[in-house]
C-alpha cells in the first residue's frame, strides 16, 4: 500500500515524494489564485476548478485559501467561503449544497501522532471531514480530523468542532456543543 493510499484510508503514514508533489501542486495553485484580483471572478472561478476536486454550481471562495491537496475537496453547489479559508486535505473534506463559512475558518482532516518519537519521524493520520447542507459556520471556526456535521446547522463563530454535531441544531464553544434546536421561531422574517 503507497502512502497515499494508507493517508486516503485513514491508516498510519508519511509524506513520501508523491505526496510532497501534490502539495507542492497545490500549493502553488493556491498562491495564483491568492495572488489574482478578486475582480476576476472567472479567472477566480477557473483556478479552483484546477485546485478542488469536486466543485458545484456557482461556488464562491474569496481569497486567500489554503488547502493541502486539493483533490480530496468537493464544495456543493452555492458553496461560499469568506478570507481565509484553511482546508487541510490529507482526509475528505466533503461540503454538501448551501454552505456558508465565515471568515478565518479551518477545517483540519489531518493529525498527527500524541507519541513525541512517532511524531518526531512525521507520522500523520487522516479522517474525512463530512459536512450536510445548508451549514453556517461563524468566523473563526475550527473542524477537526474525523467530524460529522449534519445539515441545516449553525456553528456560533469561535468554535472548535472536535466531535460529531447532528442536523437541525445551533452549536457552538470550545469544545462545541449543541446549544438548542433550530426552529420556526428562528425565522426573522415570518
Amino acid at each position: 500500500m503507497t502512502e497515499k493510499e494508507k493517508m486516503l484510508s485513514g491508516e498510519p503514514y508519511r509524506d513520501d515524494e508523491e505526496l510532497k508533489n501534490g502539495l507542492d501542486r497545490a500549493k502553488d495553485l493556491c498562491l495564483e489564485f491568492n495572488n489574482t484580483k478578486l475582480s476576476y471572478k472567472e479567472k477566480c472561478g477557473e483556478l479552483i476548478r484546477k485546485i478542488v476536486g469536486k466543485v458545484g454550481e456557482k461556488v464562491w471562495v474569496t481569497a486567500p485559501f489554503w488547502c493541502d491537496y486539493g483533490s480530496n475537496i468537493e464544495l456543493g453547489d452555492y458553496f461560499y467561503s469568506n478570507h481565509n479559508l484553511v482546508i487541510l486535505d490529507c482526509g475528505k473534506a466533503t461540503f454538501g449544497k448551501n454552505c456558508f463559512v465565515g471568515p478565518n475558518c479551518g477545517f483540519y482532516a489531518v493529525g498527527h501522532s500524541i507519541d513525541s518519537e512517532e511524531r518526531n519521524q512525521g507520522v500523520q493520520y487522516a479522517y474525512p471531514i463530512t459536512v450536510g447542507d445548508n451549514v453556517w459556520f461563524g468566523g473563526g471556526v475550527n473542524v477537526l480530523s474525523g467530524v460529522t456535521i449534519g445539515s441545516n446547522v449553525v456553528i456560533g463563530a469561535g468554535s472548535l468542532v472536535n466531535k460529531d454535531i447532528p442536523s437541525n441544531v445551533v452549536a457552538a464553544g470550545n469544545p462545541c456543543r449543541v446549544i438548542r434546536p433550530i426552529t420556526d421561531d428562528d425565522r426573522m422574517f415570518k
